[in-house]
């Protein structure tokens, strides 16, 4: 018996069939109203096949999406719409990760960026409008009727996203509108307060946009759509930030007119860090890679080619693969991590155009 799973592994190597575990990357069509569900499927060689496993009919335009860290469940909202009628849905998935069903419910206000505090009892979401909106969450994971709202009065905010302590929250809006807003965070009220000074002062021209938390240190990573790099934060204990770096990556000599960055991760080590530059008219399209020193400071190692407009960064479950979705290329991307922080294509899969925002479990 034993000899016999022996050669059927060998077999299994030969041809190519899976050596890792399988997931999936979720992300929603606001062109076509619907979720794609992509089944990934490692195999040899350190590559992954994309293939599509089901798109689920919403009937609303879905921008926006995130994952609850222990339920099998998704968020969705879109991006925009009439103030307490903000469509979005509950999507529950088998333990597999296929569709089960899913809710549609209506939001406060449209959603730039959402996500789940620490203690997984509120949803969280920020708006192009410039409003915080928090959720209760009940025991099944639907979001009850907003229990804080904020409005400080400016546009493009970008993203809200908890350090691993869950005490704070910040807020990054870019262009004109550049601020980077600190609040102090009540898990178990979802009350937010103001810290003092409120504004960490990101520096001119910089547009802080998403941003990644180290694992292990006091520092926050942002990309910057308008600087185009990176800036580093350090997490002082009183919930402050400093800034630390602000790296620039474009060649000697090249315009930044037309260029922005995008989304930014971090492995789950906390070696690497991955941003988009979305190359606008002269087609400069990039993902731009960082090496995490032992401070917790950056260190630009170079650019990887990518399709038009790389707009959404998510890691695989394991950390080994980044997975990338270019707007205007209608693509999605899997990249694989090599030990030194470079990335090689293995996988590219066609989809919507217009898609952005994904997730993977």
């Amino acid at each position: 018996m034993t000899r016999t799973l022996y050669l059927l592994f060998v077999f299994a190597l030969s041809c190519g069939t899976i050596l890792g575990k399988d997931f999936h990357v979720y992300s929603p069509s606001p062109k076509e109203k619907t979720l794609w569900i992509v089944k990934v499927i490692p195999i040899k060689d350190e590559s992954l096949k994309l293939e599509v496993a089901e798109k689920v009919k919403f009937g609303f335009s879905g921008r926006v999406i995130t994952a609850h860290p222990t339920k099998p469940i998704l968020y969705v909202i879109s991006s925009g719409g009439e103030p307490g009628k903000v469509q979005g849905a509950v999507v529950f998935l088998n333990q597999g990760g296929s569709y089960q069903k899913h809710q549609n419910i209506n939001f406060n206000h449209g959603a730039s960026y959402l996500s789940l505090d620490k203690k997984n009892q509120h949803l969280l979401g920020v708006s192009y409008g410039g409003q915080l909106n928090v959720y209760p969450l009940n025991e099944e994971g639907i979001p009850g009727k907003a229990i804080t709202t904020i409005d400080e009065g400016r546009l493009r905010a970008h993203c809200v996203l908890f350090p691993p302590d869950g005490k704070n929250i910040y807020i990054p809006y870019v262009k004109q509108n550049l601020a980077l807003l600190q609040y102090a965070y009540d898990g178990e009220t979802g009350k937010v307060t103001p810290l003092e000074p409120q504004d960490a002062k990101p520096p001119i021209g910089s547009g802080p946009r998403h941003m990644a938390y180290h694992p292990s240190l006091p520092m926050v990573y942002f990309s910057n759509e308008q600087g185009l790099g990176i800036s580093s934060y350090r997490r002082e204990p009183d919930g402050q930030l400093k800034v630390e770096q602000d790296i620039s990556i474009l060649p000697p000599g090249m315009s930044k007119i037309g260029l922005t960055a995008s989304d930014i991760v971090i492995t789950p080590d906390g070696k690497f860090l991955f941003a988009g530059l979305r190359g606008g008219p002269q087609g400069f399209d990039r993902i731009s890679r960082y090496r995490v020193l032992e401070d917790g400071k950056a260190e630009f190692l170079g650019l990887t080619e990518a399709d038009q407009v790389p707009n959404g960064l998510a890691l695989s479950p394991d950390g080994k693969f980044l997975l990338v979705s270019a707007t205007t290329g209608a693509s999605l991307t899997a990249y694989r991590i090599s030990k030194n922080g470079d990335l090689k294509q293995v996988a590219v899969l066609g989809w919507d155009e217009g898609m952005s925002d994904l997730v993977t479990r």
